[in-house]
């Protein structure tokens, strides 16, 4: 699995740039405190791409081998498992009680049994990154066939498809296109070409937040049902 950052430096800038994208994103959650989880997946990305850093600079010496192997791992579970169960769970905490959260619901599980394959792969190991030209190249005993990039894709990318929210459902079909163009021109570097389309990612959750769309409409209670307000007397 390529890594798919030119550099050290190019993963340091990326990562500065993505912080940036997400402390913007975090000052506009206001009072929507059901989109802290996507406001943070930006900084989630960031430290995703500083932690790649860390992985070159073991390879190239620069820093203590075992600090580079752990980058490596680091680097690995945030592609691997972290993000299949983080992002769908992102979108349903924002789905008011409803078929949608349903379905969101089984995107959620359906990374869970993605980062799980996924996780048992690594532990079996070797997990192993070598130094290519403008890339790491990481290795485990995961085999990344068709079927777990379709279902990564799927759990990483469907649930904004049934978000109720238009921009964010709109941003979902524009993703999923772009990460399986992505994956179809390297398939077994499925997991960081996602990470490739992080800054376009944060930028689409940082314009979405800076909308203003208003938090999630309450339900009524049930002892308000039918009932009308009195006219006020004078």
């Amino acid at each position: 699995m390529p890594g798919v950052c030119f550099s050290p430096q190019a993963d340091l800038v990326g990562g500065v740039v993505l912080a940036a994208i997400g402390v913007d994103a975090l000052r506009h959650v206001h009072q929507r405190r059901d989109h802290l989880p996507l406001a943070a997946l930006p900084l989630l990305l960031a430290a995703h791409q500083v932690v790649e850093a860390f992985a070159w600079w073991g390879l190239q010496g620069v820093v203590p081998a075992d600090v580079g192997r752990a980058a490596a791992w680091i680097y690995l579970l945030i592609a691997f498992v972290v993000l299949p169960i983080y992002v769908p769970t992102a979108i349903a905490v924002l789905e008011p009680p409803g078929w949608r959260r349903r379905v969101i619901g089984a995107f959620v599980v359906l990374g869970v049994a993605v980062a799980a394959v996924l996780l048992v792969g690594m532990l079996r190991g070797p997990v192993t990154a070598e130094l290519r030209d403008f890339h790491i190249s990481y290795g485990t005993a995961v085999s990344a066939g068709y079927p777990i990039v379709m279902a990564y894709v799927v759990a990483t990318c469907g649930a904004l498809l049934f978000s109720g929210r238009s921009y964010l459902a709109i941003f979902g079909i524009v993703n999923l296109i772009a990460v399986a163009v992505l994956t179809k021109f390297e398939i077994d570097g499925f997991a960081s070409l996602w990470c490739a389309w992080a800054a376009v990612t944060a930028v689409g959750i940082a314009v979405y937040l800076r909308r203003g769309e208003p938090a999630s409409v309450q339900p009524v209670p049930h002892d308000l049902v039918g009932r009308t307000t009195p006219p006020t007397r004078t």
